[in-house]
């Protein structure tokens, strides 16, 4: 990494070198392993309803904590600059968490996707912060090497790294296998050291483009014939027996698309025609639905390798003794994604030759039981999965209503870091955090963190929640409203019947979005 920076910072935060832990506290303080998938609905693993087998993440699950409710920023760029800065919106005042855990006698290290809003300032940026740092930013493919039409870089603390240089245990080279294999060299590093750690992983899985490894495919390959119908019907069930939904609630209906998303190619209308929208399984062909399964089934793949090398991360923790005393935690940026942003419908799912999207039925399948979907402040685009493992502190099998945000993450790794947010950025005021710290959930003390939400991908999709009360548009129409604690999946309106209560929100997220000064 660039040490003059990250020295210029320590500087800026030198508040924060007053706080840092002993070293006596250090070696009680936890190591932390921050997992974080993209564009997965709540109900796409295992331990929250789904068919994907994902039997690490349920083993987490099951040696520690599940929220029922957990908000993210609904988009990838927005939720990540949310966890990073601890702040809903931000500006050049905005501090990363990872030099203050370094200051506090961390180690840190990440390797996998950055993808940042524009306000987050570059003294921000991973490879600034991170004392190593695998990197690719926004979307890129899967295979290594990729097409020569689409090519994003890969970055190694800063540096750009051609593809061939690209560390690989597994050939052909796969992005969430050699993040994992990138992960795990960090992870030896600190793991060796006296130290406790910080590794974040920021797996790319499962968002566009559909490629995954063939075997993992054939895992899936003819189960979802049955149909998006069926199967969102078996995950509600299996939702409610385990406790994830509660058997009061009722399913939203089938959700379309209402954000277009351009950019794509032209051709193919008929079929681009019918993609964002839902219908019924039973109107296909055999020939559609035989190509809807497959679409499905590379999705599955992607989320399975995934849990795979999760499954890596948590093996190699145990091999360093290190299990016991690390708080792991994953969610998801967002909700399931239906964009088109296919390159060709003649290159099916799968291969790195092709460049296939969800659509919007099996993201409506990914979001159950909830509606809408990335981008969308609604639950099916604001509202993910959370599991949090802990054995030294987190009693094993915890489902715990909540809500947390992902705002909550920055100030619950202060507190496990016993240090704290600094005052001053320099000689200019920091921003206060929005966030509350979840360590009170983790120990049981209590059953929640934030009181006030914001989610949504900019203005026009923008939510607040203020306890049972949710604010919320569609992509620019009128606000909706709904009491969330009565109705979790946003089925009654209730707009109409409160005006007063649609005004006062919207007066108070202006005020929770203005920043101060």
């Amino acid at each position: 990494m660039n040490q003059s920076n990250f020295s210029l910072l320590l500087g800026l935060l030198a508040l924060t070198l007053a706080c840092a832990a002993s070293p006596k506290e250090a070696q009680e303080r936890p190591n932390i392993v921050l997992i974080m998938a993209d564009d997965i609905g709540y109900s796409d693993i295992g331990c929250y309803g789904s068919e994907i087998q994902t039997p690490n993440l349920d083993r987490l699950a099951e040696g520690g904590l599940r929220l029922r409710q957990f908000y993210n920023m609904a988009k990838c760029e927005t939720t990540r600059a949310s966890m990073i800065s601890g702040l809903y919106r931000g500006d050049e005042r905005a501090v990363s968490f990872v030099p203050l855990l370094r200051a506090a006698g961390y180690s840190a290290m990440m390797s996998g996707k950055e993808h940042f809003a524009k306000w987050i300032p570059e003294d921000c940026y991973f490879a600034e912060t991170f004392e190593n740092a695998f990197t690719f930013w926004a979307t890129t493919e899967y295979f290594v090497p990729p097409r020569d039409t689409f090519q994003r870089p890969f970055f190694v603390n800063g540096e750009q790294v051609h593809h061939s240089q690209i560390k690989a245990d597994l050939l052909p080279k796969y992005k969430t296998d050699f993040i994992t294999d990138y992960a795990l060299d960090y992870l030896d590093i600190m793991a060796d050291r006296e130290d406790p750690f910080f590794l974040c992983v920021p797996y790319h899985a499962a968002h566009y483009p559909l490629q995954a490894r063939p075997a993992d495919i054939e895992k899936y390959r003819g189960k979802y014939l049955t149909g998006w119908d069926e199967i969102r019907a078996s995950r509600f069930a299996q939702m409610q027996k385990l406790g994830i939904i509660s058997t009061e609630v009722e399913m939203a209906p089938p959700s379309s698309n209402t954000n277009a998303f351009r950019g794509h190619p032209q051709g193919w209308e008929d079929i681009r025609e019918k993609f964002p929208k839902y219908y019924a399984w039973h109107t296909m062909s055999e020939e559609e639905k035989q190509e809807k399964d497959l679409e499905m089934a590379v999705f599955a793949a992607m989320i399975d390798r995934m849990d795979q090398n999760i499954g890596r991360i948590i093996d190699r923790l145990e091999d360093k003794d290190a299990l016991e005393n690390t708080l792991i935690i994953f969610f998801t940026d967002n909700g399931s994604c239906p964009f088109d942003s296919n390159q060709d419908f003649d290159t099916p799912p799968g291969p790195a030759e092709g460049y296939r999207c969800l659509s919007a039925a099996w993201a409506t399948v990914g979001n159950t039981p909830f509606r809408l979907f990335k981008q969308n402040g609604h639950e099916g685009g604001a509202r993910t999965h959370f599991i949090a493992h802990w054995p030294d502190r987190i009693p094993a099998g915890k489902i715990v209503e909540g809500p947390g945000h992902v705002v909550d993450l920055y100030p619950t790794f202060l507190d496990l870091a016993q240090t704290s947010y600094p005052e001053h950025k320099g000689s200019v005021p920091t921003i206060p955090l929005d966030g509350t710290s979840l360590l009170p959930i983790f120990t049981g003390d209590k059953d929640h963190a934030s009181t006030s939400i914001v989610s949504g991908f900019r203005d026009r999709f923008r939510s607040y929640r203020e306890d049972e009360w949710k604010l919320v548009r569609e992509n620019g129409a009128a606000w909706e409203l709904y009491n969330i604690e009565e109705d979790p999946t946003e089925i009654n309106d209730l707009a109409g019947s409160h005006p007063e209560k649609v005004a006062e929100m919207e007066a108070a997220l202006a005020t929770k979005m203005a920043l101060a000064e």
